[in-house]
């Protein structure tokens, strides 16, 4: 089968309605506890099921991440925001594929840079409530 496969330029993310155009990475997961259910004998009776989360991480550029401390006022830790992830290019005749993660909350907000570096990379994790796949 030939299908397209997408291609990092063909990302766009928006976090908190702002369009991240130094967006250099976005990664997010969905997990969930399972645990086999023991009782009479030696094998499992069932497989339960627990608590989901949904997690993931931002790397962006110093420069949109000034501009998210500003929307949280002075801290990303206090904004709370959805984050959509589009892959496709509809001018190239792509399906859009979009994917929504609601009520996002960053854990962490480091800045960092080393000797000889061209610009400031940060990476923010986050936390979400709910991972919408293959939103319309």
């Amino acid at each position: 089968m030939d299908s397209r496969q997408y291609e990092f330029a063909d990302i766009t993310v928006i976090a908190g309605g702002l369009d991240l155009v130094g967006l250099r990475g976005v990664k997010y997961s969905e997990k969930i506890e399972r645990e086999a259910l023991h009782a009479k004998g030696r094998y499992p009776h069932s497989i339960q099921t627990g608590n989901h989360t949904v997690e993931g991480e931002l790397t962006i550029l110093q420069s949109d991440l000034e501009t998210l401390i500003a929307t949280g006022l002075g801290s990303v830790l206090n904004i709370i925001m959805d984050i959509v992830v589009s892959y496709g290019n509809p001018s190239l005749g792509d399906v859009m594929i979009t994917d929504r993660l609601t009520h996002c909350m960053f854990t962490e907000s480091a800045k960092e840079m080393k000797q000889g570096d061209k610009n400031m990379e940060v990476t923010l994790p986050f936390i979400a409530l709910r991972l919408m796949h293959a939103v319309v």
